[in-house]
């Protein structure tokens, strides 16, 4: 075992505060429950729960740094006389001669930690050395896939899973929405000693016909006829929300980008991007057309022309 000072990372002056801040802390990150596919995490969590157990029990802390015992509560010379060693200390159950369970100082602070949902047991099948420690592994989570639809993603629709076991629940999307994101449904994974696992379904942003996204924002190129530009037109166009028309002022040239506040995807903060349109005048092929059309317009200098006379 490793010098439990070096477990929780506090040098040796640590206070009893600095001691269970430490361990706190490990113990979160390290917790069964929160990382079912980590088995190194379970010996981290372990080794920490005896580490603390050692150090937050004052008289074993003393013994341990006057080199009385080791890092394991065992006496490093039980048969040289010193060291203030008692074999009544110990018994055959693994309990000081105090009655009291070697991870009972821990179970105290899962119990604060975790709501009451101590992993530790003063007896029971026990792993680690003998300490009571036990822990059931929760069933492995499960992982799913989810095409959302491009509108849907923008709207934050919610969707409906079918997961393997033939169920059908509805999930929320969440806000800042993105290709590669995960929603985790607790409980809904395979199932094991401790309880269920997790199901995982992991997000991916399908195509839409005509809109792209940009950030948080929403980009369509919106093509338009020479005269629409000339003359000034509404024209319909599709959004997120279903299509609106929009005001193409008179003289509108060709890359002229026009924005719709707050029709853009959900932030993490609540907020909307926008919608970006850009208008793109479709010239006609059919030049004879495109000469008509010109043909209508006055020369402006024949008019010049026929005031000058």
């Amino acid at each position: 075992m490793r010098d439990p000072y070096s477990v929780l990372g506090v040098p040796r002056s640590a206070t009893d505060a600095d001691i269970k801040k430490a361990f706190r802390k490990l113990a979160k990150d390290n917790h069964p429950d929160r990382n079912a596919d980590d088995p190194k995490a379970l010996e981290r969590f372990k080794e920490a729960n005896l580490a603390y157990e050692l150090l937050s029990d004052t008289a074993k802390r003393a013994q341990f740094d006057r080199g009385e015992i080791g890092p394991d509560g065992q006496p490093t010379n039980p048969f040289g006389g010193g060291g203030g060693f008692n074999p009544r200390d110990f018994g055959s159950n693994g309990r000081s001669g105090g009655g009291a369970d070697f991870a009972g100082a821990a179970d105290d602070l899962f119990a604060e930690i975790f709501g009451g949902r101590s992993p530790f047991g003063g007896s029971g099948a026990a792993s680690g050395g003998g300490r009571g420690f036990r822990t059931q592994v929760r069933g492995p989570d499960v992982a799913y896939r989810l095409t959302v639809p491009f509108v849907d993603a923008v709207q934050l629709t919610p969707q409906r899973v079918t997961l393997r076991s033939g169920q059908t629940i509805e999930i929320k999307l969440p806000a800042g929405l993105e290709t590669g994101k995960q929603v985790r449904l607790a409980g809904k994974g395979e199932a094991g000693p401790g309880g269920h696992g997790d199901a995982i379904v992991t997000i991916e942003i399908g195509p839409h016909r005509a809109l792209t996204r940009d950030g948080n924002d929403v980009r369509l190129t919106l093509p338009i006829k020479l005269d629409e530009a000339v003359l000034g037109a509404k024209i319909r166009m599709p959004t997120a929300e279903g299509m609106v028309s929009l005001s193409i002022p008179p003289g509108t040239a060709s890359g002229k980008m026009f924005r719709l506040k707050g029709r853009g995807f959900r932030k993490l903060d609540g907020t909307r991007g926008d919608q970006l349109v850009t208008v793109q005048i479709d010239i006609p092929p059919d030049h004879e057309e495109l000469k008509a059309f010109a043909a209508s317009f006055v020369d402006p200098r024949k008019i010049r022309a026929t005031l000058d006379g």
